[in-house]
């Protein structure tokens, strides 16, 4: 275990219990410094994998996150996240954890360490050749992940692995491996400190890069959120009538036509067509708005002023 980087004493902080809580404040985020340093380091393993994922998901595959313990719970969490920011299909983009529901909230003993669970809870989702599957290990050793990524790609997946260990077990067992060496954490082996916030910002790139990248924004704008509550729907208003270039009651009355869907408003707006016929148009584009109202986000006036 001492080979591995996140099991390593840190020296920064070998005193941690005769501290104040103004010094573990501090040299907890002295620590955290190395966080964007060491993903700086894998951006190109972190592109790669992107890359190969993308073709994968914009033709209706899925990304799965596979993951024990704290990385388990990262993968659910930003799973989690893409229905209401990008309107995706809950079954788009999956979280699995080791120990199922129950391990979101309770340790589960033992579920880590059972690789045939890992193999068998694929089976269970029915993973294919259309699917992308990311094992998620800090350690970058979990028997469980490395169950859930071997099955993966025996049934032709596409497989990724993000741990946060140089040269680590997992690595071999993915197509596209991504390691982002966090080094030592200031509570030994608390791999949900700087690990975790590691593994949540990659999570953060590769989601949200597989979701631009099918056309689920215009330029940086969610065009795709759901408006479900008060302050989704000034939200919604504000995109439409910045992309529009209408005023906020014109843009409000447009969503109120077509259920608050903000691209079909937009494409209401900028070519005076009826809901069905903006749906259908935008239908037509993939559901790119660029395309369906023929405008790059890169040229239009209000975005690049």
């Amino acid at each position: 275990m001492e080979a591995i980087g996140t099991e390593r004493v840190n020296p920064a902080s070998a005193a941690l219990d005769e501290m104040t809580p103004t010094q573990i404040v501090a040299t907890m985020n002295e620590a955290d410094f190395a966080v964007p340093e060491a993903i700086r380091r894998a951006q190109p393993q972190i592109a790669s994998a992107i890359a190969a994922a993308e073709p994968l998901f914009n033709s209706g595959g899925r990304l799965i996150y596979v993951g024990a313990g704290t990385s388990g719970r990262l993968g659910v969490l930003d799973a989690a996240e893409c229905p209401p920011t990008f309107q995706t299909d809950p079954e788009r983009v999956v979280g699995m954890i080791a120990g199922g529901r129950t391990a979101l909230v309770d340790a589960v003993e033992g579920a880590e360490d059972d690789t045939v669970a890992g193999a068998r809870d694929i089976d269970a989702r029915e993973v294919g050749p259309a699917d992308v599957v990311v094992g998620l290990a800090a350690s970058g050793r979990t028997p469980y992940v490395i169950g859930a990524l071997d099955r993966s790609r025996a049934l032709g997946a596409l497989t990724v692995s993000l741990s946060c260990n140089p040269g680590a077990e997992l690595s071999r067992h993915a197509a596209y491996a991504i390691e982002v060496d966090t080094g030592p954490e200031v509570l030994t082996g608390s791999t949900r400190l700087k690990a975790g916030s590691a593994q949540k910002q990659v999570l953060n790139m590769i989601s949200t890069a597989l979701m631009v990248r099918s056309g689920r924004t215009y330029g940086n704008l969610m065009v795709d959120v759901q408006a479900t509550n008060a302050k989704l729907r000034m939200r919604a208003t504000r995109l439409v009538s910045l992309i529009a270039e209408t005023d906020e009651a014109t843009a409000r009355r447009a969503l109120e036509s077509c259920d608050y869907e903000v691209k079909t408003a937009v494409v209401m707006l900028r070519r005076s067509e009826t809901a069905d016929v903006a749906r259908e148009r935008l239908a037509a584009a993939a559901g790119r708005l660029a395309v369906a109202i023929d405008l790059p986000s890169s040229q239009h006036p209000a975005l690049t002023d």
